[in-house]
């Protein structure tokens, strides 16, 4: 392996706990309605676990409103009730084939409790991209001891893996911002 493949390497692992950061944020719940919200929930479907968006329709009706319409009326009880068990604190009702889900207004407490959530994932993906940070540097003090590199491009690829990790780190800050100021806008 080569310092470039290295680099490049490390900026696919980077990106790639970016996106995960970003998919474990979209989970974490605003004062707004959002159908990627109900994608943990997972619906008995006769006699398997199938997430909810295998058995149904989610989309918005408006900003505090989130509509589920399954595709088979047989599992519109079975759909309402694994949205009322599951931890999100939801309250589904039910009006034929589809089912309604009010999103509940947050308090100022709760809000607070989820922008705390939300700087405990963004430095979960800041650890993650340190070790990607270490594990890329550990590979070339290896191609030096190996005679494959130069110190010259030990220490050439340590600034770049480090411009590298300060880009992404910016991001996932960034990220951070957003999703506290989406969270606390009422």
């Amino acid at each position: 392996m080569t310092v470039a493949e290295i680099k490049k390497n490390l900026e696919g692992k980077m990106d790639q706990s970016i996106a995960a950061f970003k998919n474990n944020l979209t989970k974490i719940r605003t004062g707004r309605a959002n159908p990627a919200l109900l994608d943990t929930i997972q619906v008995d479907y006769y006699g398997s676990m199938m997430p909810l968006s295998q058995v149904a329709n989610v989309a918005l009706i408006d900003s505090r409103t989130i509509s589920v319409t399954p595709w088979e009326k047989a599992m519109a009880a079975k759909v309402e009730k694994a949205i009322r068990e599951s931890d999100l604190g939801l309250n589904p009702a039910s009006m034929g084939d589809l089912i309604r889900v009010p999103m509940p207004p947050m308090s100022e407490e709760r809000r607070k409790e989820m922008t705390k959530l939300v700087k405990a994932e963004g430095e979960n993906a800041k650890i993650a991209i340190r070790n990607l940070r270490r594990d890329a540097n550990e590979g070339v003090k290896k191609l030096v001891k190996d005679k494959e590199a130069s110190e010259d491009d030990q220490k050439r690829s340590e600034a770049e893996v480090q411009k590298i990790t300060d880009k992404h780190i910016q991001l996932i800050d960034q990220l951070v911002v957003e999703k506290e100021k989406d969270i606390m806008a009422v």
